[in-house]
């Protein structure tokens, strides 16, 4: 369930675990993605609605402004990590996000212990980073691999304003 203002929906990790075991104490299934979601675009808005399809609640883990930097580089991210939450959870699709602050989230789906877990078709088992891996699969967490948006980055889109700018 969305909340009504969507800065409400940006939780920390202990807030998130509490909601968790709530929803788990009621029945619901949780599905936890993450990602950078920098500039968010069509790939991420049909990624984000299937995803929300195989539960009752979304949680979107959100790498910091500091972790983007470093798996993207220095010139990211271009909008700021509490920006970035507020924006997602303005998203109906997305119930809550949490903003992580290692480039990978293992502690936090090892504390959120999610019902199922979504990836983006580009990425397969063996592909999914060995920490974050071992976490889901130690709390029996499925894993689903949602169909690929082709044609669709913010390094793509990054890239044409840049050209269209010159």
């Amino acid at each position: 369930m969305n909340c009504p203002d969507p800065q409400d929906c940006i939780l920390s990790l202990a807030e998130a675990v509490k909601w968790r075991n709530e929803l788990r104490k009621n029945g619901k299934k949780l599905v936890v993605t993450n990602g950078c979601f920098d500039l968010v675009h069509r790939g991420h808005a049909s990624y984000l609605r299937h995803a929300a399809s195989f539960g009752d609640e979304l949680l979107v883990l959100v790498n910091s402004d500091a972790s983007v930097q470093q798996l993207k580089g220095p010139s990211r991210p271009l909008v700021s990590e509490q920006d970035r939450g507020y924006l997602l959870c303005a998203l109906k699709p997305v119930s809550r996000v949490v903003i992580f602050n290692d480039s990978r989230c293992a502690a936090e789906l090892a504390a959120l212990a999610p019902d199922i877990y979504v990836k983006a078709g580009d990425y397969t088992l063996e592909k999914l980073d060995a920490s974050e891996r071992e976490a889901l699969l130690a709390n029996n967490t499925e894993i689903i691999f949602a169909p690929f948006v082709g044609g669709f980055s913010t390094t793509n889109i990054v890239e044409k304003i840049l050209q269209t700018g010159k």
